[in-house]
């Protein structure tokens, strides 16, 4: 044949023509809803603005169904905004549910402020025990003073003694240089005695004589270990004192944490430091007062050791003494009677 083109019929010819008017319409839409979706995302999320109505064909349905896409891809653009207006309000506000470290606590957790921001029970058995270290370092000093000058005498008057003949007599003490000190004073105790005790026997006058010595060295040692007790004390007491402030300042806490309704660390913590603070002072007070009267109690008891020798030698000095007179009298009984 001939292939002659088909005549369309007027229903398929307006069937075409509403399909040629599709994209026109979807791409008119899209340009005239751009600026409605745009003052959509600055303003409030509350509802979304209506549409103006645009003139179409006969094709209504197309106009609808193009619309809605663009609504719904508008939706995520605006949810970051809100989330990002629920979080500065939630830091503004300071709520718990905060990210820790994101807002300050506001407290000084320096040892002054923790101090100063301390319950009245707590502060005053910080500054018992800060004081109880004052007088430690105090004791401290005044008896190494004490006990390098007390040491030292009593070590050359050990010397003298060995170095000497003998006992010196009464009016000799302070031409011989014993003038202070334990040593010197049993030196003239020793003295003393044999003076009083001319003529007697001299068992009894030795027996007197160690008997005042024996006095004179434990005055001497009960003088030097003066204080001491007194760290003692502090060493065994000043952990549970601290220890006493600790549980004081932590039951605080509690109590605080019980009153606040929460559990978050910006308001446990201060409370817990201070508390520990506590006994962390009473450790500074406890352990070197324990270290100090351990070597106070050993160099003490080399002082007394020093005045043990120094008694020893007096006496010995003293019993030569008496069997030199001893021998004497009775050397010059036969050339008495000689003589006679």
């Amino acid at each position: 044949m001939l292939g002659l083109r088909p005549i369309a019929t007027p229903a398929q010819a307006g069937e075409t023509a509403r399909s040629r008017l599709i994209v026109p319409t979807l791409l008119a839409s899209l340009l005239l809803a751009g600026p409605a979706l745009a003052r959509e995302g600055g303003a409030s999320p509350a509802a979304p603005a209506p549409m103006e109505a645009q003139p179409a064909p006969s094709t209504g349905a197309p106009d609808a169904s193009s619309a809605a896409p663009p609504a719904q891809s508008a939706t995520p653009a605006v949810t970051p905004s809100i989330e990002g207006q629920t979080t500065a309000t939630a830091f503004a506000q300071g709520d718990d549910t905060t990210p820790a470290g994101a807002l300050g606590t506001g407290h000084d957790l320096s040892a002054w402020g923790m101090f100063m921001a301390a319950d009245i029970v707590v502060k005053s058995v910080m500054a018992g025990l800060a004081f109880a270290s004052v007088v430690t370092w105090t004791i401290w000093l005044a008896k190494v003073l004490e006990l390098v000058g007390a040491r030292g005498r009593a070590q050359r008057g050990v010397r003298r003694l060995a170095e000497a003949k003998g006992l010196p007599e009464g009016d000799e003490l302070e031409a011989a240089g014993w003038r202070g000190g334990p040593v010197a004073a049993m030196v003239r105790t020793a003295v003393a005695e044999r003076e009083r005790s001319s003529g007697l026997p001299s068992e009894g006058v030795k027996e007197r004589v160690a008997t005042a010595l024996q006095r004179i060295e434990a005055r001497a040692g009960r003088r030097m270990a003066r204080g001491t007790g007194l760290l003692a004390t502090i060493g065994s007491t000043a952990p549970f004192i601290g220890l006493f402030g600790t549980v004081w300042g932590i039951m605080n806490s509690f109590i605080g944490i019980s009153k606040a309704n929460t559990t978050n660390l910006a308001v446990v913590a201060p409370g817990i430091a201070e508390a520990l603070l506590a006994t962390a002072i009473g450790l500074v007070a406890a352990i070197p007062a324990v270290i100090i009267y351990n070597v106070f109690a050993r160099a003490i008891g080399g002082y007394k050791a020093v005045l043990a020798d120094a008694s020893a030698g007096v006496l010995q000095h003293l019993s030569r003494d008496l069997d030199r007179a001893k021998t004497a009298a009775v050397l010059r009984g036969p050339s008495r009677v000689a003589a006679e």
